[in-house]
This record gives structure tokens, sequence and C-alpha cells, in this order.
């Protein structure tokens, strides 16, 4: 990890005046986030009108009943191709996350499964190794993941160009059969369902808090390629202590 150096170290005064400062543009972040918010809330719709198939632990199951009483489903395109043993690491950083949040999601109408091409045999052991118990279903045989722009065919790689995150990528560092992405759906009374948005790369950062935690630090991600530190949960060299308020 790199060291910090030569921090300006000042008064509590002036310490204050310039934290004044820059609150300014947090709170124009503050607003501007607001705003994309809302301008993302207002895109229009795309009726789905292919039948995706998925295999789950309770059989196979359409998009529209992933939804399960909500009307509204988060789709999370998480890493974890058909010949991988593991899930991947940075998809793995964001689930952890996602954990603690379904249960607030489930009870304000909104419905969270992952997505993997993988069977679902490996996707149960490695939910298992992690801990997890979102829904996760696999995608295997149907071609959701490719018309959702984060599976990708060997042709295409082997091309040197593909679409993602709309636009032609021809960046060889991106070249992988398989990407991270979200996706939102929408279900009407009728049954009917809309694809309402889909975020890739690093748009899905703001649902990753240990980055917010990070970001608030003197050393920051502290990283030299994007997400280099990242290791799944159990395979970090130090465990957090276990403390409570009472511990001493």
């Amino acid at each position: 990890m790199s060291q910090i150096e030569s921090p300006r170290v000042v008064s509590r005064e002036e310490w204050t005046l310039a934290r004044k400062a820059h609150l300014k543009n947090e709170k124009a972040l503050t607003r501007m986030r607001d705003l994309v918010a809302r301008e993302r809330r207002e895109l229009p719709w795309v009726k789905v009108e292919k039948e995706y198939i998925f295999d789950t632990p309770e059989g196979e199951k359409t998009l529209a009943e992933l939804f399960g009483t909500n009307s509204q489903l988060v789709v999370h395109h998480f890493m974890f191709g058909p010949d991988w043993n593991a899930g991947c690491r940075s998809c793995s950083l964001e689930a952890d996350h996602a954990e603690g949040a379904v249960v607030h999601l489930a009870n304000h109408d909104v419905s969270y499964v992952r997505v993997s091409r993988a069977q679902l045999d490996k996707l149960v052991a490695y939910q298992r190794r992690m801990g997890w118990t979102a829904r996760w279903v696999s995608s295997q045989g149907s071609d959701f993941n490719f018309d959702f722009q984060v599976s990708f065919a060997r042709e295409d790689l082997e091309a040197g160009r593909f679409y993602y995150n709309y636009e032609t990528i021809e960046d060889p560092k991106y070249f992988s059969e398989e990407l991270p992405g979200l996706s939102v759906f929408y279900k009407d009374e009728s049954g009917a369902v809309f694809h309402t948005y889909s975020s890739y790369a690093r748009c899905n950062e703001e649902v990753i808090g240990a980055f917010v935690y990070l970001d608030i630090t003197p050393k920051g991600r502290n990283e030299n390629e994007i997400m280099d530190w990242v290791r799944r949960h159990d395979e970090y060299d130090v465990s957090p202590a276990v403390t409570t308020c009472h511990s001493g």
C-alpha cells in the first residue's frame, strides 16, 4: 500500500475553513446526484417481447416470474461464465453489499436477483461458500446475457471489437466473455415486462459502499488499476476482529 507524503498539517481553524469550502462541492454533487436520479426515472421504457427462461432452485422460471409479488426487479449481471470455477471478485464485492439491502428492497416493492451464465449447481456452491442468501439464477441456454450486453461471443472478441456500455469497445483490456452490469425492469398489472434501465462498468459503483468509505479516507482507494485490491471476502489475509459495544 502507498504511503502519504508530507500531509499539510494546520490549525483547527484553518482546517474548518478548508472543510467548509469543500462542503460546497459536496452539496453540489448531492444536488447533481438527485438530478441524475430524476432523469434516470424519467427515461423511456422498452417492452420485453422475448420470453427468457432461467434455471432456478425451484425449477424453470420466466423473467416475469422472477419479480415475485413486486412490480420492480433489479438484476445484478454477475460475472460467472459457464467454464469458470468461481465468481468474479469485483461482482462478489458488489454482492456482499447487496445482501444487507435485499430485505429493505423486498419491502419497498423491489425484487433483486443475480443472473449468471454458469450452471445452477456452480452458482449454488459458490453462494454457499460466500454465505449469501439473495436469489441467484442461471441464464445458461438463453440469450438474456447477450441481449443485455454483458456476455459476448468469442468471435466478437477475436474480431477486436464489441458493443458494451453503449459504445463500441476496441481496447483489449476490456476483452472478456463476461462483463458487469445492472438492469432494472418493471411489470405492470397485466403482467407485461418493461426494461427501464441498465448500467455498466463504473456506473455501478454507487451500489458498492466500500468505495464510499475508501473515498473519504486519506489514501482513498489506493489502487494502481481499478479494483486491483479487491479479494473475495474469504481470501483476505486478515479478517476484522469481532467486537461488541461491551467488549473490553
